[in-house]
């Protein structure tokens, strides 16, 4: 995965309200954060993928992010 797509994607993160991260579910959560990247920035298929998944797979970290702040 391009290293500028995981700054821009976790600059994103630390940008969003804590109260709405944790209050979405899991499916809402990855959904909303993809719109808001590609609000922001024009990305491809493969990328979408690719950002889909490692969102997935970093949903309990974006949490305890959002938890700490």
């Amino acid at each position: 995965m391009n290293p500028q797509l995981l700054r821009r994607l976790w600059s994103l993160v630390e940008r969003s309200q804590s109260s709405h991260l944790l209050a979405l579910d899991d499916h809402s959560l990855v959904h909303w954060l993809l719109d808001q990247f590609t609000g922001q920035q024009s990305i491809n298929q493969a990328e979408a993928d690719q950002l889909h998944g490692y969102i997935l797979a970093k949903i309990p970290l974006i949490r305890d992010l959002a938890q700490e702040r």
